[in-house]
């Protein structure tokens, strides 16, 4: 699976969310101020040619749905991170977010709420 860039990244948000949409739905959800439609149109081809994107079309218009799954592109590329900034270790991943302020002990509890409940329903 190919990394995503950026801008390529926010019209994958958008069509998550959307689930089918044509282009201008995707220009219609971003905020201002909305890039060109040739713009995003552009980008939807190369998710389309990057495998990310299914695409119908009815007369000219194209419609277009996700390939992939938010949640598959979180983890391959939340692994990644994790691997290459944090030794591969989601405890230094979580003590960075804790030293930095980014996560408050109440987020901590809960999250290790998760893991036990997890650890029950195995």
């Amino acid at each position: 699976m190919e990394k995503l860039t950026h801008q390529e990244e926010i019209v994958m948000l958008h069509i998550w969310q959307l689930k089918e949409c044509v282009v201008k739905d995707i220009v219609n959800e971003m905020k201002e101020p909305k890039p060109p439609y040739t713009t995003v149109a552009s980008i939807v081809r190369n998710l389309e040619q990057k495998g990310y994107l299914n695409s119908k079309k009815y007369a000219n218009v194209y419609v277009y749905s996700p390939r992939v799954e938010e949640d598959e592109y979180k983890k391959v590329f939340m692994s990644g991170v994790v691997k290459s900034y944090f030794e591969n270790s989601y405890k230094e991943l979580v003590s960075f977010f804790a030293k930095e302020e980014k996560i408050s002990s109440s987020d901590l509890e809960e999250i290790i709420r998760m893991i036990e409940e997890g650890k029950k329903d195995q």
